[in-house]
């Protein structure tokens, strides 16, 4: 009986997931935008307004989840950076800002919570299809990245516009060095998670890279590299030619 319970909560939450998927989806994109422009230039009443608004509406889809998901412990496990990235929110809503200005990390904790969000959109939209996923999360962390480093570093060499922070935060994921250096502890804590993933993603890029250019150069007759159709016909050779050695055998 519990297991069954168990099942249907669980089919109950799929059917929630892929129901406001395509909403959620949607909202987390803009919600990295609004996160950005705050970084970069801060938010107007009205833009302010439509990111509470989105955050609300994050609150109340992890919160259905949360209710129907069988396993409470469990979930909320999976969803840590969701957690956070709801709670750091409510800190600046408030106004309760300058009580937690001691706490060096909130700002780095809201940047990296947005770009969380937004990977599991770009998760569900890509369906994890391979190197366009990879490409456009790159993509959502260079940008959503440089934000929070100019928001942070702005007074200092290196970070006094949104695109010199967007140069150095590139050259950071590309594995590529600087002449800049953040200085304060949040910009240190940040570009050492880009880093991180920097060095993930560095590897798969170039490996992809490389086998489509041998797999380019495979295609052409004259190529250095053999390609499937020379495998094929290479192969057929060599098992007419076990034949006969077998049929000379048996002579």
């Amino acid at each position: 009986m519990k297991k069954e319970i168990e099942k249907e909560r669980l089919s109950l939450l799929a059917s929630v997931e892929k129901l406001l998927e395509g909403p959620i989806t949607f909202l987390g994109f803009v919600w990295l935008i609004l996160i950005i422009v705050e970084f970069i230039w801060g938010l107007t009443p009205v833009l302010d307004f439509a990111s509470v608004t989105i955050w609300v509406i994050f609150i109340l889809d992890f919160l259905v989840k949360f209710i129907i998901a069988p396993h409470k412990l469990l979930f909320l496990k999976k969803n840590i950076l969701t957690i956070i990235s709801l709670v750091v929110p409510a800190i600046r809503l408030f106004r309760l800002l300058r009580v937690f200005r001691v706490i060096r990390g909130v700002r780095v904790i809201k940047i990296v919570g947005s770009l969380n969000r937004s990977m599991k959109s770009l998760a569900s939209t890509m369906k994890r299809r391979g190197f366009a996923y990879v490409v456009l999360l790159s993509a959502a962390v260079i940008f959503g990245g440089a934000a929070g480093m100019f928001g942070i570093e702005k007074d200092n060499p290196g970070f006094e516009t949104y695109g010199l922070a967007l140069w150095w935060t590139a050259m950071r994921v590309i594995t590529a060095g600087s002449d800049f250096w953040p200085v304060t502890a949040e910009g240190r804590g940040l570009a050492f998670i880009l880093s991180l993933y920097g060095y993930a993603v560095f590897g798969y890029v170039t490996a992809t890279l490389a086998t489509f250019f041998i797999g380019r150069d495979a295609e052409e007759r004259d190529a250095p590299v053999a390609g499937s159709a020379e495998i094929a016909e290479l192969k057929d050779k060599i098992e007419e030619i076990s034949k006969l050695l077998s049929e000379d055998s048996r002579k």
